[in-house]
């Protein structure tokens, strides 16, 4: 789960710093502010074999949003507040949101959010499909909390099959979908979890799966 310690999630760029590097001729000439830092850990949640949960408590703007926009699941406090603002400061999407958002909202929104740098509210975030639900500001925790747990508890190698199968889906037309998720499931039922769980639900009792992580 990805959250903020303070009141935002995440607000961007420090200004301060993001100006000293634009002052420094060899750092400004050399890479992206930010590259190093944001850029690998947006990457390596996306493409992580792990489902990431963003617990987004307060505003989540620019390179902020895209790291939440890389979670698999995001729930918004009802205080959240959530924009692409690049254009605000004469950049454009940096970390990976031109890639998410159409995917996320459709090509329309998308490009009204990144064009403007307008910041939405938690409800309108929730009806263009930015964030799953909104909550109550003093539960987002533990209802975000709650729903790991709830995900947590499934077969490991079913949810990472799931997501796999998911990002699969943004690339491959249905027919490669169809045909990829045949073998995942000829893959995923000589597994001891499906089995227990057929047996559970015959025994009218919960399944116990095994959750050790092959390769952690």
């Amino acid at each position: 789960m990805l959250t903020g310690t303070g009141k935002q999630f995440s607000a961007g760029a420090d200004l301060v710093d993001f100006e000293n590097h634009l002052t420094h001729e060899l750092a400004r000439s050399h890479e992206p502010y930010n590259a190093r830092i944001l850029l690998p850990l947006t990457q390596r949640i996306a493409n992580s074999r792990l489902v990431f949960l963003a617990a987004v408590n307060g505003a989540a703007t620019a390179g902020g949003l895209d790291l939440a926009l890389a979670c698999d699941l995001r729930i918004a406090s009802e205080r959240a507040r959530l924009g692409e603002t690049y254009i605000n400061v004469g950049m454009a999407p940096g970390n990976g949101g031109s890639w998410f958002l159409p995917r996320l909202v459709g090509s329309g929104v998308a490009a009204e959010l990144a064009l403007t740098g307008d910041i939405v509210d938690a409800q309108r975030a929730l009806e263009i499909g930015l964030v799953g639900r909104v909550v109550p500001h003093e539960e987002l925790l533990s209802v975000a909390r709650g729903l790991a747990g709830r995900i947590a508890a499934k077969p490991w190698r079913a949810i990472e099959a799931t997501k796999q199968a998911l990002q699969a889906s943004w690339q491959l037309d249905l027919g490669a979908a169809m045909k990829a998720s045949y073998w995942t499931t000829m893959s995923l039922q000589h597994t001891d979890d499906v089995l227990e769980a057929v047996r559970a639900r015959l025994e009218k009792r919960e399944p116990v799966f095994n959750q050790d992580i092959e390769g952690d």
